[in-house]
């Protein structure tokens, strides 16, 4: 669950004047995050029409198989399932075209709009692919670390290191069995700190510098840290214990992060569409209504765009705004 300050920038951008909106983004939030790939090989050929690998991989995905980029088992039940249930598919369209029911005015209606509702799904793909960056990721997780970390106190112990590469080798070090007191007292440049095996006691993880409160956060009780670089140098932080609940790591946060920022940009771009748009009701002559805040029930529309083939409502993570 995300929490925002009553008057950030990204609420007041995001709600667009409304207190709190619920929204619903699939389980697994890598499905919008990483489309599945087309390729080459083929799974089937029905009546010399191919049916590919990825086709099968992407069906599984929408079914919440497997997550989106995981290649699917070609020996499974389920990839047999699916592959079964595609050439079945093939099949009844086939026929459909050779009975001309593709031709007929209502068929050629539902047919383009499914054509829509595809290159919608592909638009938000590429909003993803190209504006739901690691880095964004990162800011907003140190946002929500910040909110959810203000009465936490944590006891941490930290090494001290002039250079990326001593923190790197005793990390290895570490890594291979070496325990963190004696790579401190061996290595540690903080003098106050070195002989008491790098204790810094137990902290509040936002009165700390930067990156500190975000390394915190992401590091397990009884866990070390990566080496990360901060204004006195380098360093690798040991959390020995947390006095209240441990905040979400970024791994845990990432699907309610990408939620929130693809919502965020669907919404960006179609108020600028709508606003720009010669939208008329009614038919002609009916003026276009002003552009206006997604409601929420639209909200949820757009939500289900994440989920290209299904949106299931015992599979959804609520995301609070």
């Amino acid at each position: 669950m995300l929490f925002f300050k009553a008057n950030t920038t990204a609420l007041a951008r995001l709600a667009c004047g409304a207190a709190l909106l619920v929204l619903c983004a699939c389980g697994n939030g890598d499905e919008a995050e990483i489309p599945v790939q087309v390729d080459g090989a083929a799974a089937a050929s029905v009546n010399g029409e191919k049916i590919y690998v990825s086709d099968v991989e992407l069906e599984a995905v929408a079914r919440g198989l497997i997550p989106a980029g995981q290649e699917l088992d070609h020996k499974s039940q389920e990839y047999k399932t699916v592959l079964d249930q595609l050439v079945d598919q093939k099949l009844m369209a086939q026929e459909a075209i050779r009975r001309g029911i593709d031709q007929d005015s209502a068929a050629k209606r539902r047919l383009h709009m499914a054509r829509e509702r595809i290159l919608g799904n592909l638009l938000v793909e590429d909003l993803v692919a190209r504006e739901v960056t690691d880095a964004r990721i990162d800011r907003m997780y140190a946002e929500q670390v910040s909110l959810q970390q203000s009465n936490d106190e944590v006891a941490i112990a930290h090494i001290l290191f002039a250079s990326e590469e001593e923190a790197r080798a005793v990390y290895d070090e570490i890594q291979d069995g070496a325990s963190f007191e004696s790579m401190a007292r061996a290595h540690s440049k903080d003098s106050a700190t070195r002989m008491e095996n790098g204790s810094l006691g137990y902290v509040s993880p936002n009165d700390q510098m930067d990156p500190f409160p975000v390394m915190i956060a992401d590091t397990p009780e009884g866990g070390i840290s990566k080496p990360f670089l901060s204004a006195d140098g380098w360093h690798i932080l040991k959390v020995k214990d947390r006095r209240t609940r441990a905040p979400k790591t970024r791994d845990e946060m990432r699907p309610e992060i990408v939620t929130f920022l693809t919502l965020n940009q669907i919404s960006k771009i179609l108020r600028e569409l709508r606003t720009q748009a010669v939208i008329q009701e009614g038919g002609p002559g009916t003026a276009s209504p002003p552009a206006t805040p997604l409601s929420l029930a639209r909200r949820h529309r757009l939500a289900r765009l994440l989920c290209p083939a299904r949106h299931h409502p015992r599979r959804c993570l609520p995301v609070r705004l």
